[in-house]
């Protein structure tokens, strides 16, 4: 009886999200996530995001519901054996970033390059976004040696935007590679309209800034998956490729 009034809640609360009856559905959600607590930590970190969510269609700060989400990753992490403890650092670091807990996201992704990531087929498109040419040659080099063959390239942000909407409506699920210094929309921006067309997506920035500096931490904390400073390495994309493939495979 327990368990089918849990399945009513939840899919309660969906239907007040969609119709945009986000308090009810924040209470609904919230209650959910803190009986997921003990019970099963990873569902209890998606309904935490959920509440989130709610919270931010207010308009409102959800900090708190996203910091929630971050440490029950990482409870599921600590209580794990497998190839998911990555996926879950991963999580956990993404969430704690999102709440501006900064020590907190860096412990957990450091937890996460301790752990060696099986290769797996490389399938999913990539999406280079930038306005210099020799960058644009610099990454199609360095991604077909790392595996990945369907590789597309923009020079604005405009034509980024309205062919990305394309790719995510065709389920391909790529990866961005996206500079933040474009001639026609700053790259804050982009990812900003990307991540409201599919919030899951994994968008790489790639800029000359320092990682400190306001516009950069502004537009890692919106969601963004890595950040590489150029010049980089061949080394610097493998781990941010890694990363984004990681944090895909458990969301």
């Amino acid at each position: 009886m327990a368990d089918k009034k849990k399945k009513l809640d939840y899919d309660l609360a969906f239907t007040h999200l969609q119709n945009n009856q986000n308090i009810t559905a924040y209470n609904l959600f919230l209650n959910l996530a803190e009986n997921q607590k003990k019970i099963d930590t990873l569902k209890s970190a998606v309904l935490f995001i959920l509440a989130g969510e709610c919270k931010s269609r207010q308009k409102k700060d959800n900090a708190s519901e996203i910091l929630e989400a971050g440490k029950s990753f990482l409870n599921f992490a600590k209580n794990e054996n497998n190839y998911n403890i990555k996926n879950a650092y991963l999580c956990a670091a993404k969430c704690f970033l999102k709440a501006r807990n900064y020590n907190e996201a860096k412990k957990a992704f450091d937890k996460s390059k301790k752990l060696h990531v099986s290769q797996t087929e490389v399938v999913r498109p990539v999406v280079i976004v930038d306005d210099s040419k020799s960058v644009i040659l610099k990454l199609q080099n360095y991604l077909k040696k790392l595996g990945y063959t369907e590789i597309i390239t923009f020079e604005t942000g405009n034509e980024a935007i309205n062919e990305s909407q394309k790719l995510i409506k065709s389920s391909k699920n790529p990866i961005f590679l996206l500079d933040m210094g474009l001639p026609d929309v700053d790259g804050d921006i982009i990812a900003t309209k990307i991540l409201e067309m599919q919030p899951e997506s994994q968008i790489i920035l790639i800029t000359a800034d320092e990682k400190t500096s306001k516009r950069v931490t502004k537009t890692i904390s919106s969601g963004v998956t890595a950040f590489i400073q150029k010049p980089f390495t061949i080394n610097d994309l493998k781990d941010a490729m890694n990363t984004a493939e990681s944090e895909s495979s458990i969301l």
